[in-house]
């Protein structure tokens, strides 16, 4: 098996050649993993998604088709949209923690502790504060979608019932809104 190509091994798996698929996942393991673990940033998750990935593998129909590129990148398309489905599964279920200023001090930045890093961490948390007070609701809500829900900008305006363009103009205010307010706050 270890001499065979991508596209041998892939027209194997789909018969259903069991040392084939092996030999896909020694070979592609560790990229799945880790772009898996870079989107979710969980150790389990991720390997939830590889296994996903190479199930989908053994079971698709359709496989492969070298006429189309090559086969890492089908295999990562494969990896992203199984993390796609993963992330916005999840998104969808009440664990999603809404954004409340007050509970900023939760949040690190860093795992430094000196005495500069966490007056720093402090100031910016302030800074955050003080600049999201300058949004409107619909601003406050589309950064907390966006930014701490994950949702893209087309879901944001299909929740919102809004034109995308609508919602790209006043993401672009907002953070040009937060950007102003925190630097005026630094000079003053």
């Amino acid at each position: 098996m270890h001499g065979k190509t991508d596209i041998e091994l892939m027209e194997l798996v789909m018969d259903k050649h069991r040392p084939a698929l092996e030999e896909m996942y020694d070979r592609y393991v560790k990229l799945v993993y880790s772009f898996a673990i870079k989107a979710t940033r969980s150790e389990q998750v991720s390997r939830e998604i590889v296994q996903l990935v190479f199930t989908r593998l053994w079971t698709t129909t359709k496989g492969y088709d070298p006429d189309k590129g090559h086969f890492v990148n089908w295999l990562i398309t494969v990896t992203r949209n199984i993390t796609i489905d993963h992330l916005r599964k999840e998104r969808k279920q009440p664990q999603v923690v809404p954004f409340e200023t007050e509970k900023m001090e939760l949040l690190t930045d860093s795992l430094e502790r000196t005495p500069e890093a966490l007056v720093s961490m402090k100031m910016t948390r302030e800074e955050i504060r003080e600049a999201s007070k300058l949004l409107s609701a619909s601003q406050s809500r589309l950064i907390e979608y966006v930014y701490w829900q994950g949702y893209t900008l087309s879901e944001v305006a299909h929740l919102e019932n809004e034109p995308l363009g609508t919602i790209k103009s006043r993401l672009h205010q907002s953070l040009k809104l937060l950007r102003k307010s925190m630097q005026v706050q630094r000079e003053g």
